[in-house]
């Protein structure tokens, strides 16, 4: 049994426009945002590429080469797309050594650009990121009217935080995957795979809470046993008690609703808020299994997702849309709500939003 993105409960119904996105490149831009600023001294050298057609480990790979270094001494903040038009920055280790001349390097590559340089007193490591910016392009738009008015509900309340189908690989290949390990029906070693399939597992069980939840009306709703999460931070509190401020603080988007992230141990919502989780967790026993068996840590995830600074302009068939999420939050799940588009088998939307 693979999975169905469509089986997933939208906010506000399933779109009734259908366009395309990222038919070329430039019609998806992604910023990276760091949020800290550089030393201006120490042993890396940051390079901000913008690139084209590329993807972030052949950059990486090629730079390294240009600097006079092995590619592990080459780190990045996060992987990005290679269709897609993306700027990021790069760290390359070089101690004692003076800025390298990257001239040469961008006449070899013409799809990547040196934006800036500077120096910092440690590299970049996966996880250092605290979001992207993005400005999209949606063409092909059979029913441009519907558009505006999906805008503003998402201006006002979110889209659901699904983790986007890039997370399960083709065709949901991760997931069946996932399900056959917990089976026992194979091993899996390869510590790359392991983490494929289990982030995959754990992706997929989220969704289908959120999606419930959202099912039953339910989202926008704080129960006694929810655990909720400060803007901008990992870490939740239990409800105890629903008041009239906690209520407030959620509808205000201070404090956010979240669902699990599955781990082995025991969920940290209470009654029936825990009761629900479970019976919907408990549907994917295999995948629960491989969890378990795994013993991986139990996280929480907001259900609902707020783009930040969004804008857009809106002509005959075509949309442009600019906003900032999360690091780890899906530009797809924005697009989703917005827009009835066939899932690309091509993989024009692996790691893009990483």
């Amino acid at each position: 049994m693979t999975i169905d993105m469509d089986s997933l409960s939208w906010l506000n119904g399933k779109p009734v426009c259908q366009g395309q996105s990222k038919v070329c490149p430039e019609d998806f831009i992604v910023k990276e945002q760091l949020g800290f600023d550089f030393t201006g001294s120490g042993e890396h050298f940051m390079v901000k590429i913008r690139k084209t057609g590329e993807n972030t480990k052949y950059v990486v790979n090629e730079l390294a080469k240009a600097c006079g270094v092995k590619s592990r001494d080459v780190s990045w903040a996060g992987l990005k797309d290679r269709h897609a038009v993306t700027e990021q920055w790069l760290s390359v280790h070089l101690p004692g050594k003076a800025d390298p001349d990257l001239t040469q390097f961008v006449a070899e590559h013409p799809g990547v650009e040196v934006l800036a340089t500077d120096r910092h007193d440690k590299k970049l490591r996966p996880g250092d990121l605290a979001g992207n910016h993005f400005e999209l392009r949606l063409t092909g738009l059979d029913n441009p009217q519907d558009l505006e008015a999906r805008l503003k509900q998402i201006q006002q309340q979110g889209v659901p935080n699904y983790f986007g189908s890039q997370r399960f690989g083709h065709d949901g290949n991760n997931v069946v995957k996932a399900r056959a390990w917990g089976n026992d029906e194979f091993r899996v070693r390869d510590k790359s795979k392991r983490s494929f399939y289990l982030s995959a597992a754990r992706s997929w069980l989220f969704n289908l809470v959120v999606s419930q939840r959202i099912a039953d009306g339910k989202a926008a709703t704080l129960f006694a046993g929810d655990c909720v999460q400060q803007v901008g931070r990992e870490d939740w509190q239990l409800v105890e008690q629903v008041t009239p401020e906690w209520q407030a603080k959620v509808d205000a988007g201070e404090w956010l609703i979240t669902a699990p992230v599955t781990g082995d141990n025991a969920l940290p919502s209470q009654g029936e808020v825990a009761a629900f989780e479970m019976a919907v967790i408990e549907q994917e026993p295999l995948l629960l299994k491989l969890i378990r068996d795994n013993r991986m840590r139990h996280e929480r995830r907001p259900l609902m997702l707020c783009p930040a600074d969004i804008s857009w302009q809106l002509h005959a068939d075509q949309l442009e849309v600019a906003f900032s999420l999360p690091a780890g939050c899906f530009a797809t799940a924005v697009l989703r709500e917005l827009i009835d588009e066939p899932e690309q088998k091509d993989g024009r939307y692996a790691n893009f939003d990483q």
